[in-house]
């Protein structure tokens, strides 16, 4: 989407104007905002406001350079340059040898060219560097094996535009908060609606794609997040709590400030990302983050059934990744449905009692493939994916109930069954699945809290407060009191006080 500036300052841009009206107009550009300005001068390249607009956009360019750059314009065709800032929706940014060489000129002050990631032309060489020293977009082409130069080019007018805005000195509080009004709010990167992540989560993952739409799933704008923050000499770290991916500050006094990159960089409080078995926040360093990008993209092709190019990616991953339990479980059942039984089952060895250090308890699916409780065909059901329609549900319940009839102790298929009868609203059909899951292992918090949730929501207190307590009493075990356990208690005391029965 084209910048807003001459949507709200004009109804009808190609029109011609007085020179009054052209002047006014120019006047009311915000003079700090290289869009505005090279927007107005592609609207009016040939008028002497335009032309003043296409001065002062260099001069934006230029404003922390001043001392080193002469801040006439180059002799150079600067229309891909605008093009490049002011661009629609997938319109790929091209650029000649000496545009790039003139973006480079001035943005060679920012911190990340002092990394030694940025300097590499080598995934080998990128390889053997430590997490401190990777450039996150570079580290990403290399692994991509894609041309970089014009992507790059981009992050760094997105950063050389932000400096513009900051004044000498600034703290990194303003920092984040001029990178949040930037991306979020001038250029309106958005998280993308479900019917399109859901099933192309790899486009809205992978900078190219991400700078193109100016769409992004979590990882995919946190990943151009920290690519502006190592411009801008903004130290950020990178959490992933299960299924997400997030940046956040930490500020000299301990204080945290979380950037969630799916809601236009609000602070949302820490204890949000904590789930029942999720005692502690899982953090990431620079190296990593490439290998959840190719886990991404991993995914995809897994949903498609595509599991040979699964694996190929999964193994690109774990370059990054090369001791990452998660990774490995996933190579493990991936190698499992192409046929690879015994290196299948060999991830799946190295991780079955694996407990994360943030987790609970360990993952049970892998134990029981190992203990004969479901086969390679049984372990496909759990992973088929439901849409926003009833019938994806109701199919996958189907497949659900098929295996289980030949494996009624696999406990992820009782999980996930009672999980389809509770989307599709059949609180009792779901009670009694996680019953029959409870029989098997009584000691899992998560089936323990449902419980306690189904019986309040069926006016059955005593045993809601049963469920309650286990629940409460495995988790007090590991000093964990997540919010949602706190909220049902406090609405289960409001519904019948303990001290009523």
């Amino acid at each position: 989407m084209r910048i807003i500036l001459l949507l709200a300052l004009s109804c009808s841009l190609t029109a011609s104007k007085t020179k009054s009206e052209l002047h006014a107009l120019y006047c009311s550009l915000d003079p700090l905002s290289l869009a505005q300005n090279f927007a107005f001068y592609e609207l009016y390249p040939e008028s002497e406001e335009g032309k003043e607009a296409l001065k002062r956009a260099w001069s934006i360019l230029n404003y922390k350079n001043a001392e080193h750059f002469d801040l006439t314009l180059p002799p150079l065709d600067l229309r891909p340059i605008v093009a490049l800032v002011n661009k629609e929706n997938f319109d790929p940014p091209r650029l000649t040898k000496k545009q790039l060489e003139l973006i480079q000129k001035i943005a060679k002050g920012f911190p990340n060219r002092k990394l030694k990631g940025y300097k590499v032309k080598k995934e080998s060489d990128l390889l053997l560097l430590p997490p401190k020293e990777i450039d996150i977009c570079r580290a990403l082409f290399l692994a991509q094996q894609e041309d970089s130069s014009s992507y790059e080019a981009t992050i760094d007018l997105m950063a050389l535009q932000i400096l513009a805005r900051l004044k000498p000195g600034a703290s990194d509080v303003e920092k984040i908060d001029a990178i949040n009004e930037f991306i979020f709010h001038e250029m309106h990167f958005r998280f993308p609606p479900h019917s399109l992540w859901a099933k192309d989560i790899d486009v809205y993952t992978f900078l190219p794609s991400v700078i193109d739409s100016r769409k992004g799933v979590c990882l995919g704008v946190s990943i151009l997040y920290l690519c502006i923050a190592q411009r801008l000499d903004l130290p950020l770290e990178i959490v992933t709590p299960p299924g997400h991916i997030y940046v956040r500050y930490r500020e000299k006094d301990g204080n945290i400030i979380n950037i969630e990159t799916t809601a236009r960089g609000i602070d949302t409080p820490s204890e949000v990302y904590l789930g029942i078995e999720t005692k502690s926040l899982q953090m990431r360093n620079p190296k990593e983050v490439v290998g959840l990008a190719f886990i991404n993209q991993a995914s995809v092709f897994w949903g498609k059934k595509d599991y040979s190019k699964a694996i190929e990616l999964y193994e690109i991953a774990e370059k990054y990744l090369p001791n990452d339990p998660l990774l490995k479980e996933f190579l493990g059942y991936n190698y499992l449905f192409v046929g690879s039984v015994d290196k299948g089952v060999k991830y799946l060895k190295e991780i079955k009692d694996h407990i994360p250090e943030f987790a609970i308890t360990k993952n049970s699916v892998a134990e029981d493939f190992l203990n004969n409780k479901v086969d390679i065909e049984g372990l496909k059901t759990i992973f088929l994916s439901v849409d926003e329609t009833r019938e994806s549900i109701i199919e996958k319940r189907t497949a659900l109930e098929k295996c289980l009839q030949k494996f009624p102790e696999f406990r992820a298929g009782l999980f996930q069954l009672a999980g389809t009868w509770l989307q599709l609203g059949r609180e009792k059909e779901a009670k009694k699945i996680l019953e029959r899951y409870l029989q098997i292992d009584p000691d899992e918090p998560t089936a323990n809290y449902y419980m306690s949730v189904i019986c309040l929501q069926r006016f059955n207190y005593l045993d809601s407060w049963k469920y309650f307590k286990k629940a409460e009493k495995i988790l007090k075990a590991n000093n964990h009191f997540p919010r949602a356990l706190k909220e049902l208690k406090q609405a289960l005391t409001q519904a019948c006080p303990p001290n009523s029965f």
